[in-house]
């Protein structure tokens, strides 16, 4: 078949070029450049659909951080991130709304934060800081085994003042090998120190509440160094605290000052009254000896009165260089 009995459709199918009206073919229409088949130009913007998802790979990634306010784009729920978990092999975020309500959605696309799209990603486990200082402002020695413990020890009056020394010095404390041994109170202190038999390598410091000039305390204290050939090993030091729960600043409570009970009222029962905590049964005085202590981060947490009176403790029993 000759050209000339070609129709206007097989002309296109054949050159691919548009007959004119007198039957001679127009020049073929240049593609854009960049054109490929089947795909948009870079000017043609009505081809591309505005509505399209965008891709995944190209979403700005956030962490899940909780506190962190997003959108799920499919329920419109909007919530702040309480925390991501695992479920049935599932990361999800937790979101709670502005009315408490809680919901669970798989961590990825699909979110937004302040109207943008975002893929939401498990936060990192922090790494953790090893402390460069103790609770009591030394600094830290790390991966030392604690010392083997020596002869020399501290004395205190009750279990109380022993969890506080723990808390705050207890790192200190290890490191030097000193242990701490509890009093059941200062009644006939004297003949307590003797027992232990403190002598050249065996020193004993004792932390004494509310020693002030004329009361019971300063008594026994007193006795303590009239004590033939053990004086010289013994340091008594004191507090002028009724107890060491006064110790702790009252700021850490949101006191101004620690209340003043009246003589005749069991001094704790009455703090506790007075912070308008259970008091009645000792269940309660322990518990709110845990709250009071629970205060405590670092030694500024307590009075000056106590520090120094307990490092100078652990440098009086530590002296000897006999006790090694």
């Amino acid at each position: 078949m000759d050209g000339a009995g070609t129709s206007p459709a097989q002309s296109r199918r054949i050159t691919g070029r548009e007959p004119t009206a007198g039957g001679a073919p127009l020049p073929a229409r240049t593609a854009p450049p960049g054109y490929r088949h089947g795909m948009p130009g870079p000017t043609d913007r009505y081809r591309h659909d505005v509505l399209a998802p965008v891709p995944a790979r190209t979403l700005p990634e956030i962490a899940a951080d909780p506190g962190l306010v997003v959108e799920d784009v499919e329920t419109g729920w909007v919530g702040a991130v309480l925390r991501t978990e695992k479920s049935g092999g599932i990361h999800l975020v937790v979101l709670e709304d502005r009315f408490g309500k809680v919901r669970s959605f798989p961590l990825g696309p699909g979110f937004w934060i302040d109207g943008a799209p975002v893929r939401l990603v498990a936060p990192r486990a922090a790494v953790p800081v090893r402390p460069t200082r103790t609770a009591s402002g030394s600094r830290a020695v790390h991966a030392t085994r604690a010392r083997t413990a020596r002869a020399s020890r501290i004395l205190v009056e009750g279990r109380h003042d022993a969890e506080l020394v723990e808390q705050v010095w207890g790192d200190d404390l290890r490191v030097e090998g000193v242990v701490v041994e509890m009093l059941n109170g200062v009644d006939d202190l004297a003949q307590a120190v003797a027992d232990l038999q403190p002598g050249p390598g065996r020193r004993l410091g004792v932390l004494v509440d509310h020693l002030v000039a004329g009361s019971k305390e300063w008594h026994e204290a007193s006795a303590v160094t009239r004590l033939p050939r053990v004086a010289e090993h013994v340091l008594v030091v004191g507090h002028p605290f009724i107890d060491i729960w006064q110790a702790v600043r009252p700021e850490r409570l949101g006191l101004q000052a620690w209340p003043v009970i009246p003589r005749g009222r069991p001094w704790k029962e009455g703090i506790l009254a007075e912070l308008g905590w259970p008091h009645a049964t000792q269940a309660d005085v322990a518990n709110g000896w845990r709250r009071i202590r629970g205060t405590v981060r670092t030694y500024a947490d307590l009075e000056p009165e106590l520090l120094g009176r307990v490092e100078e403790l652990i440098d009086f029993v530590t002296g000897d260089q006999s006790d090694t």
